[in-house]
């Protein structure tokens, strides 16, 4: 009676950490969310309301160095999209001058929605220089390429549009349950969402690039957050284990460490 007791207290304990499902955990730090164990992640996940809403707005960059206008333009539209409070811009730039002349009169074929090419605001970093017209200058003197955005750069951008952004700085004073604490709270609530800045080579096999993409969920058996990247012919949505995530911010940019934003609609915009 006694083994069959501590038996019984095993498979319990399995089955909690197999999130209740009597499965093996996959082992490896990051995984397909297609794959087998990726899907059965986000269907026992219990933090991924912002999964459904993000996926719906979900847009690939339009070139290597749009990672963060990519995301902005996204999580903005997830908390503005068919809201009347709010007069979204139009971006025209998707059609040619010669495409108008097919077009009737005085009538507009452009939704209205944010977008990678009219997210930029002239008070903040401009598409000329994120795309790597000037260099920045450090300390020192020497001079770097400033091109894509920094952490503090898209905090701004998202200010500007009248967002309420929390910026963490992902240094020695920040610490990985820290980091989860800010994720967890934010993946349990609606209109607010998780865009991370790591550096991609952290995680995969490429250069050392900074990065910019959103969180989408959270799964607790396997300590793993579903990250939906926004250039999926490198990497695609992956489930990376928390250690790991923090590891990839946890690197040096061109004046500090990279880190996230916890992104809401601002108290002033609010209806």
């Amino acid at each position: 009676m006694k083994s069959l007791v501590s038996l019984s207290i095993f498979i319990l304990c399995v089955l909690i950490v197999s999130g209740c499902s009597g499965r093996p955990l996959s082992q490896e730090k990051i995984i397909s969310w297609q794959s087998k164990e990726g899907i059965t992640r986000l269907e026992e996940s219990a933090y991924k309301i912002d999964f459904f809403t993000l996926a719906s707005h979900f847009d690939f960059q339009d070139n290597r160095l749009f990672c963060g206008a990519a995301t902005s333009s996204m999580v903005l539209n997830a908390l503005r999209l068919k809201n009347d409070d709010f007069t979204l811009p139009k971006d025209s730039s998707v059609l040619t001058v010669f495409d108008f002349k097919y077009l009737p009169e005085k009538w507009s074929p452009f939704y209205a929605r944010y977008t990678q090419n009219n997210i930029f605001l002239k008070d903040t970093k401009a598409r000329s220089l994120v795309l790597g017209k000037r260099a920045i200058k450090l300390r020192g003197g020497q001079k770097k390429s400033d091109a894509g955005f920094q952490l503090r750069q898209l905090h701004q951008l998202f200010e500007k549009h009248g967002a309420k952004t929390i910026l963490r700085v992902v240094d020695k004073n920040l610490t990985l349950m820290n980091m989860k604490t800010d994720f967890l709270e934010n993946l349990a609530r609606a209109n607010d969402y998780v865009v991370i800045n790591f550096q991609r080579a952290v995680l995969t096999p490429a250069k050392k690039v900074g990065h910019f993409s959103p969180i989408a969920a959270y799964h607790q058996a396997s300590d793993s957050f579903l990250l939906l990247d926004v250039t999926p012919n490198k990497s695609g949505w992956i489930w990376v284990q928390a250690d790991l995530l923090f590891k990839a911010m946890q690197t040096f940019d061109t004046v500090e460490n990279r880190g996230y934003l916890l992104v809401s609609e601002g108290q002033n915009n609010k209806p």
